[in-house]
């Protein structure tokens, strides 16, 4: 008998390191989701974290290639799950 294994966390925009560049996947709050997508959060779209507030929250986010600049708090950034 195998013992079954958790799947492992996806990762978030707030696990991003300072440069890091990741395709968003989808958006684990339904709540936070129209509010996220009408910021230009929408799956298949590469974020680039350029950096933190010194506290570490809110964080700055670059989306696509038009190099806009959103900044989110980390609770949000929680909700926005990347691909690997």
């Amino acid at each position: 008998m195998v013992a079954s294994q958790p799947a492992p966390a996806r990762r978030t925009a707030n696990d991003l390191k300072r440069g890091e560049t990741a395709t968003v996947c989808c958006l684990k709050d339904p709540q936070m989701a129209l509010k996220l997508l009408e910021m230009g959060c929408i799956p298949g779209t590469q974020v680039r974290l350029v950096g933190r507030a010194p506290l570490g929250d809110p964080l700055m986010l670059v989306l696509g290639d038009e190099e806009y600049t959103l900044s989110l708090r980390v609770s949000e950034a929680l909700t926005i799950q990347l691909k690997d």
